[in-house]
């Protein structure tokens, strides 16, 4: 954790890690300011990067979308130039929810969410398999989601 920010602002980004929507007031009775001095509070760690939006977290299984697999990939070439084009290419996928460069024996992790099983391996058959330089996958089919996103586990910083 940066040494710039405090006990306070740590407790601020724990609380906004439970529920970004709580109001300031609440917000600063938790962490034991007055209104103005938690929203100018807020207003810095938003500034210097801190936060960096917030988000609605919706229901994939209330979507359609609650069928999750893990997909290897290892390109063919991956030099600066070959990784880019995946890059941008990738980042296009709606169904491709997390990408992840990884250092091992393959390249990237890529979190795919679809509705059912016909839908995934038309998306890796025919989307991620045609991506840039993709030369071989490997699929790890999600059964259950025991711990996903600390925004709907309310898991912070750890630090109140």
């Amino acid at each position: 954790m940066d040494s710039r920010i405090d006990r306070i602002d740590r407790k601020i980004l724990d609380e906004l890690t439970r529920d970004g929507r709580i109001s300031v007031t609440e917000l600063a009775r938790r962490v034991g300011l007055s209104k103005t001095p938690c929203q100018i509070r807020m207003r810095r760690l938003q500034e210097e990067g801190y936060i960096t939006g917030f988000r609605a977290v919706l229901d994939p299984a209330k979507l359609g979308r609650d069928h999750v697999a893990f997909t290897e990939v290892r390109l063919s070439d991956t030099t600066e130039k070959s990784l880019g084009a995946f890059n941008a290419a990738a980042r296009k996928v709606p169904e491709i929810e997390e990408c992840h460069m990884i250092a091992g024996s393959f390249d990237y992790l890529l979190k795919v969410r679809t509705r059912d099983m016909r839908d995934y391996r038309h998306v890796l058959g025919e989307v991620i398999s045609a991506l840039p330089h993709v030369a071989a996958t490997s699929s790890y089919v999600s059964m259950e989601a025991v711990k996903d996103d600390a925004a709907t586990t309310g898991a912070g910083l750890g630090q109140t």
